[in-house]
């Protein structure tokens, strides 16, 4: 069986995209990006391309990697403050000099739309979560797409970063 991860992402951004116009509510996604990291710009511009497609409004913010860490946590506070702004992710990993875990615990806890705020981390711990990593979200959404039940099975996951391995075990776990 071939498992279509981009045909299945398709799927998805149409069904939220009509969820969305229902809605009639207007969402919006603030993206911080530290300095010029190759693999960062090409994230970050896909993710705001699929915000357009979905009718979500990005703003993309770009800061120099020399930064300094009081800034940063300055600018994702104001970000969090703002009550136009309904998600923010902070693009990882950040330049060096600068402390991810302190900028990413200084956003809104229901800001967080990458689950990376140390609460939201521990809650998908738990497995009492609203949003998880996105990556290994995605995963299991295509397992549950292509009917592949887990449930019971042994798993086996490479790697143990906080943001794809660890979480898709804790991911993994809830699905028993």
């Amino acid at each position: 069986m071939i498992l279509d991860g981009k045909l299945l992402a398709k799927k998805i951004k149409e069904d939220l995209k009509n969820k969305i116009e229902a809605s009639g509510k207007k969402v919006s996604l603030a993206v911080i990006l530290v300095g010029e990291d190759p693999a960062s710009k090409v994230y970050v511009r896909n993710k705001a391309k699929a915000c357009e497609e979905v009718g979500v409004a990005s703003e993309v913010v770009t800061l120099a990697a020399d930064i300094t860490q009081e800034m940063l946590e300055y600018i994702i506070n104001s970000y969090a403050a703002r009550v136009d702004i309904d998600g923010i992710l902070v693009q990882m990993p950040l330049p060096k000099g600068l402390d991810g875990e302190k900028a990413l615990a200084c956003k809104k806890k229901k800001k967080d739309v990458d689950a990376f705020h140390p609460v939201n981390c521990g809650k998908v711990m738990t497995g009492d979560y609203k949003f998880a990593p996105c990556t290994p979200a995605g995963m299991v959404e295509m397992l549950k797409y292509y009917n592949i039940p887990v449930a019971g099975k042994h798993c086996v996951i490479i790697g143990r970063s906080n943001i794809v391995g660890k979480p898709m075990a804790m991911l993994m776990l809830k699905e028993n």
